[in-house]
């Protein structure tokens, strides 16, 4: 009896070691087949992070991924089959827009008037179905954010308007996501900082000081205390006055190098790009033997505060062969000179300055020289959704000026790694282009985006701040 009784334990526990191992096995199985599936090919941008799928989709059929008209198609970008088809992006729906947005109607004074569009009868808002005023050229054009991102919104609401709307105008402020501040603070800045005779007061202070009694008497920013108001400053000294006051709002900026961090920062503010100066590089098929020159920057050498970099490496690159390296401005022939030099060379150093970005950057993205990042505080636009490191080189301010350093390095990158970074930048340039019409990820749907993806944080703290409102004296 007591054998029986064994050689039935000794039969159960078989069974039970063979369904731990088949158990096991299976296990094992499905775990090898998820961690195939997660090792497929690494994407520029990271699809998971984006507000919408319908937003960055694939373009595996048609490799319509912005960039300059004709230029060689090289990878897809984004794999998500779920997408919708492509004609849905062949016009403006309002629908699929992942942004509501608010535009308040500030008098003309504050936008189109500064480029002295005339006000015709009481409308605000010069007719952009006929002739769209013109933004002055030179170095205004690369804080000219907010002519383009006004325009878009705009249009937003003509029907049947080409082109994709990320961002749609609405006029109930209470469906909005946000609120939008339509004042060209950038160009206020360039046209009329400086005092003109009998003026006690620049013009440029004086539209800031109206524009905070304004905000400050709307109904919208009574309810949320400016949390939800996007201000464009993109040139660092624009709203110099008013910045301080406007601390709880979102800001669109090149960088944070001249705002405290209690007033902007990378949490709460979006980095957008300048718009490029130099041409764009179309039909570029100038690889790495077509380029002679090794590194290149032309620009001012001797800046203050952390710009003293500049004339730093100067000193240890001047001699250098295959480095140009020289002083240069956009007087007279600068800007051509500046896109040859660009075209010609492998390698485009950026250098801090007087702020930690400068357009340089996107001057080097839009000519195809893989940019030499060298500003330990900059901050890039997009960066939670593009991987920079595949089209740029990072470099410590220590370790630039140590001798030989970054020569060693740059000489270090063989031809197929740059040849690697020249087909990312080319696939990469439009994201970072500003048009009119808009089109498909480029600058202007991509700050879009950005502004989309702080929505959330935006809205936990308007909420968080109505926890006691039942308890406000009415």
């Amino acid at each position: 009896m007591a054998e029986r009784h064994a050689q039935s334990s000794a039969h159960g526990y078989k069974k039970l070691l063979f369904l731990l191992f088949s158990i096991t096995t299976l296990v094992f199985a499905f775990s090898w087949f998820f961690l195939l599936g997660s090792t497929d090919s690494p994407h520029l941008i990271e699809q998971t992070v984006l507000p919408d799928s319908k937003i960055l989709w694939t373009a595996e059929k048609h490799g319509d991924i912005p960039s300059s008209e004709n230029d060689e198609q090289v990878g897809h970008y984004f794999q998500d089959s779920t997408g919708p088809p492509e004609h849905e992006f062949s016009k403006c729906d309002p629908s699929n827009a992942v942004l509501k947005v608010f535009m308040y109607d500030l008098p003309p004074e504050f936008h189109f008037g500064l480029l002295d569009w005339k006000q015709e009868e009481n409308n605000v808002w010069p007719d952009i179905k006929g002739k769209i005023p013109d933004y002055p050229g030179g170095l205004n054009l690369q804080h000219s954010i907010e002519y383009w991102l006004t325009l878009d919104l705009l249009s937003s609401t003509i029907p049947d308007r080409p082109g994709p709307c990320t961002a749609v105008r609405v006029t109930n402020s209470r469906e909005a996501d946000i609120v939008f501040v339509p004042f060209f603070s950038s160009l206020s800045y360039n046209r009329h900082s400086k005092l003109k005779p009998l003026e006690n007061t620049s013009m440029n202070k004086l539209l800031q000081s109206k524009l905070l009694m304004f905000l400050k008497a709307q109904e919208e920013w009574k309810r949320s205390g400016g949390r939800d108001h996007v201000i464009l400053a993109h040139h660092p000294n624009s709203m110099l006055d008013a910045r301080i006051k406007l601390w709880p709002c979102m800001f669109i900026l090149s960088d944070f190098g001249r705002y405290p961090p209690n007033v902007a920062n990378v949490e709460k503010d979006v980095i957008a790009p300048y718009k490029h100066v130099v041409r764009s590089f179309v039909n570029d098929t100038a690889g790495y033997d077509d380029r002679p020159i090794l590194l290149y920057f032309k620009g001012a050498i001797y800046r203050k505060s952390g710009g003293i970099i500049r004339q730093e490496l100067f000193y240890l690159l001047k001699d250098e062969k295959e480095v140009e390296f020289s002083f240069g401005t956009i007087q007279k022939n600068g800007i051509q000179e500046a896109t040859n030099g660009m075209r010609s060379s492998k390698f485009c150093l950026n250098i801090a300055g007087d702020t930690p970005s400068s357009n340089r950057l996107f001057d080097a993205i839009a000519s195809h020289c893989v940019p030499v990042i060298i500003s330990d505080e900059i901050e890039l636009p997009y960066e939670d959704v593009i991987d920079y490191s595949e089209f740029c080189v990072f470099v410590r301010a220590a370790d630039a000026i140590k001798k030989g350093f970054l020569m060693n390095l740059i000489k270090g990158i063989s031809k197929e790694e740059w040849t690697q970074m020249w087909v990312k930048l080319k696939q990469v340039e439009g994201y970072f282009e500003y048009q009119y019409p808009s089109k498909k990820d480029d600058a202007v749907q991509m700050i879009w985006q950005a502004i989309s993806r702080k929505v959330p944080a935006v809205r936990l703290k308007l909420h968080r701040s109505q926890r006691f409102s039942r308890f406000k004296i009415r």
